[in-house]
């Protein structure tokens, strides 16, 4: 009895490590990123979105695919002239497909509070009572589930400063989670090798908001 379980336990171990260590999922993986730091339209955003999409439904046990697809709908929302809510919209749908891959996953959560962020700011007079608490509520869910996920403080800390902003308070909060949120970028950079898959986007954010601190 004892050699046949430990006989099935090799056998789901080599399984994981066959679909944990895919070549043919990275190399896809890190065309389709590389191929996002070159999108300078809603056109070839969508062609790279695509692309992770197409990934996603071959290797629909990952996570990663959806959520980058979902990151990339959200960027360009903020980015190109648009149907911005059309847009986000799109990008939920792909993040909570992602979430059901990954359930209580802090880099999902971030992402969508950055897309909760995104509809606000379509018409932040009468969505942002609505709004603003339900991407608060998902950062602060975000950094509970990781306390080192840089993505997570920095966007608190946008919307921090945005609240301070609106309220006509000090900026002290949101320049203290923006410095650290630097520091965790600082020890993710650190990890990034050419083979990183994980999501790395968010320190230019910080920066604008630490930059905004006396």
């Amino acid at each position: 009895m004892k050699k046949s379980l430990f006989t099935l336990a090799l056998a789901f171990a080599f399984v994981f490590s066959a679909f944990a260590n895919d070549p043919a999922y990275e190399s896809a993986m890190k065309k389709q990123i590389q191929a996002m730091k070159t999108i300078q339209s809603p056109e070839q955003s969508q062609a790279v979105a695509n692309g992770f999409l197409r990934i996603a439904e071959v290797k629909n046990t990952e996570w990663l695919p959806l959520y980058y697809a979902a990151y990339l709908q959200t960027i360009a929302a903020f980015r190109f002239e648009v149907n911005k809510d059309q847009y986000f919209d799109q990008a939920m749908e792909l993040a909570k497909k992602a979430e059901k891959i990954a359930p209580n996953h802090s880099e999902i959560t971030a992402l969508q509070g950055f897309i909760t962020m995104g509809k606000l700011s379509v018409d932040p007079m009468s969505r942002g009572q609505e709004l603003s608490g339900q991407a608060m509520q998902l950062f602060g869910k975000a950094i509970a589930l990781d306390r080192e996920n840089p993505r997570a403080v920095t966007m608190m800390a946008q919307m921090e400063q945005g609240m301070a902003q609106f309220f006509g308070q000090g900026p002290e909060k949101a320049c203290g989670l923006a410095r650290t949120g630097l520091e965790l970028f600082a020890k993710e950079e650190a990890k990034v090798t050419e083979d990183y898959l994980l999501p790395t986007w968010g320190k230019r954010e910080a920066e604008q908001v630490a930059g905004a601190c006396k």
